[in-house]
């Protein structure tokens, strides 16, 4: 047995040794999210750091639980705080929340994120869904031997985002009357904002935001046979996009502002699956 897929078998054991809670749908909260749990029904809540093995994080924002329970009628498990790459964690350990929700029941994921705005057109504050990604600034999380458990060796990737998902999305923002765009979201490693020169790169390669996180999570799930959705909260522009310095706390700030919208949206979008 590989070392990965034990440490994963002793996080599903603690799993299961607390709660056989069995959840339909994963929702992974991006900065400015930590408050979601007044919209669901709230029922187990299990700490990262109780996990045997399991990552436990670092930044600002990001509580480090999970909870456990109902949103509308669907089964969930809900990430109140990511792990990222730039923690110091191994790419390994960012994805093993994703694969630990798998083993527990999830078919669907749904990443949410505040992400650095280059689209044309694109303000501080919009929503924007995430039709595909670029991750190759980042290692692949799927580097090194591959387990079979968790996914073949050369999975696909041409749909990385469902496009039944996709579809939901577009059709739950449009009743709901939040206006949402669309575009391609490209992962750094962070944690750094990226320069000037790098964003105009990126641009020119057709990224629309950029962040920190979701790419390598997206690219677990789909090893796993998961289907993904995503929605990004523009928190800022994009380096040299405008005037002024970026900061961590500005983009706190515009995903708290937006956080009523965007948990709405969301739960709208999942109490439909």
């Amino acid at each position: 047995m590989s070392r990965q897929y034990e440490r994963l078998l002793k996080c599903y054991e603690y799993y299961r040794s607390v709660t056989d809670f069995i959840p339909k749908v994963g929702l992974i909260l991006g900065s400015g999210l930590g408050g979601y749990a007044r919209n669901m029904e709230v029922l187990y809540e299990i700490p990262y750091r109780d996990i045997p093995g399991f990552p436990v994080s670092t930044v600002q924002g990001h509580d480090g639980k999970f909870l456990l329970g109902y949103i509308g009628k669907v089964p969930a498990v809900v990430m109140k705080g990511r792990v990222h790459y730039y923690e110091g964690y191994t790419m390994e350990e960012v994805v093993l929340p994703v694969r630990l929700m798998e083993r527990i029941g999830i078919d669907i994921l749904f990443l949410t994120n505040a992400a650095g705005g280059m689209g044309e057109g694109f303000k501080v504050g919009d929503f924007m869904m995430i039709t595909d990604q670029i991750s190759s600034f980042v290692p692949s999380p799927l580097i090194g031997e591959n387990v079979s458990e968790l996914g073949e060796r050369f999975p696909d990737m041409s749909h990385i985002y469902d496009t039944k998902l996709k579809e939901l999305i577009r059709k739950t923002a449009a009743e709901e009357g939040i206006p949402i765009r669309e575009g391609v979201y490209l992962q750094t490693s962070g944690p750094n904002f990226e320069s000037p020169a790098e964003i105009q790169m990126y641009m020119k390669l057709g990224a629309h935001a950029v962040g920190m996180s979701t790419a390598c999570e997206a690219i677990a799930a789909r090893h796993a046979g998961l289907k993904v959705c995503g929605i990004s909260c523009i928190s800022n522009m994009a380096s040299g996009l405008s005037d002024g310095e970026l900061s961590g706390l500005d983009v706190q700030a515009v995903a708290d502002r937006r956080a009523e919208e965007f948990e709405r949206l969301v739960t709208r979008v999942i109490g439909k699956l």
